[in-house]
């Protein structure tokens, strides 16, 4: 928990977190796109990625005004709903983020708005999707749905945990010491989750970011301290964070993984050269390669057949999510970032 904030801004009672529009179960993935710059690629891959896999549902893409009138024309083109916001920033206080860009990711927050949605599955722009995750719409409601992060690369040497090597990935290796506390809730990674809009939920995030002083992994760290109670995880073949794959090889099965995130520095596909540190496993080259396999696969192209009538986007009922295992690390306390 960040200092200085007050606990009940966080706690998702007293009215703080609302669960709207229970009459019906208009169902959409989101995805976040700002400036002029690459990351229009990642969302094209991503729109065809859930093109193959035969998603039932529509990509909205949440765009900055920086974004020019080129790439949303690309963004159309292939099938995606954009929708113009205007940027949120943190409250002013002197704050080094782990990357610079970070501060202009708390726009993320306005997709909390997007009522018009009963359930969305936000996904970042330098995700792919390899097999169908619809069924994620299908958990209960009240929860936000995530994959557990790491700790262990040295962009979290500013926390508690990286300073005694402890990561909520294997929590039996270093166990958390009695004199430090009691530990930190689960955290999860904020580049994939589930959740629900409302425009009550969305005011109060607001709200809360006022009186928030702003910590190192942004937006994330912020979603993890307004959801802390209400966070419900999920395995990670939902969100595939790169490094897993040398911090933990234990935890991964490759050929089982449904979303790969490629935020590894090096590791954004359509940068990719190989040289940065990790960039050549053989692992992550195949990776790439599957990513470029979707990008470059012209029968993925929208078309207008492709295109989901307004009825086909309601609720169709699955057991799936509810047959889903716990995963094995479910109520295992870890560090947040703050």
């Amino acid at each position: 928990m960040a200092p200085g904030v007050p606990v009940d801004a966080f706690t998702g009672t007293g009215g703080k977190v609302a669960i709207p529009n229970r009459g019906y179960s208009k169902r959409a993935y989101v995805t976040f796109l700002a400036g002029n710059g690459d990351y229009v690629k990642g969302v094209v891959g991503l729109a065809k990625g859930l093109r193959k896999v035969k998603s039932a549902y529509p990509l909205v893409v949440a765009i900055l005004p920086d974004v020019p009138e080129e790439h949303r024309e690309i963004l159309t083109s292939q099938g995606c709903i954009v929708r113009e916001i205007e940027p949120i920033y943190p409250p002013e206080n002197q704050i080094q983020f782990a990357m610079a860009y970070y501060v202009i990711n708390y726009s993320k927050l306005r997709i909390w708005d997007f009522e018009e949605y009963s359930k969305m599955v936000y996904l970042d722009a330098d995700i792919q999707v390899f097999d169908n995750i619809d069924h994620l719409f299908d958990g209960p409601d009240g929860y936000l749905y995530a994959v557990m992060d790491c700790f262990c690369e040295k962009t979290w040497s500013h926390s508690p945990q990286y300073s005694i090597d402890y990561c909520q990935q294997c929590p039996d290796k270093v166990t958390w010491p009695a004199e430090m506390g009691s530990p930190p809730p689960l955290y999860f990674n904020a580049g994939m989750f589930v959740f629900e809009p409302s425009h009550l939920t969305y005011e109060n995030l607001l709200q809360a970011l006022q009186i928030t002083p702003p910590t190192p992994f942004a937006e994330q760290d912020f979603l993890n301290m307004f959801f802390q109670n209400m966070y419900k995880p999920i395995p990670l073949v939902y969100n595939l964070v790169l490094a897993m794959l040398w911090r933990h090889p234990e935890n991964v099965e490759l050929d089982k993984v449904k979303v790969v995130h490629y935020c590894a520095a090096g590791s954004k596909p359509w940068r990719y050269t190989g040289k940065e540190a990790n960039m050549d496993r053989e692992d992550i080259k195949m990776l790439v390669a599957k990513w470029w396999d979707i990008y470059d696969d012209e029968s993925l192209d929208f078309k207008a057949e492709d295109s989901v009538p307004e009825e086909e986007t309601f609720s169709r009922q699955s057991s799936i999510m509810a047959a889903m295992p716990e995963p094995e690390m479910a109520y295992i306390l870890a560090p947040s970032a703050a």
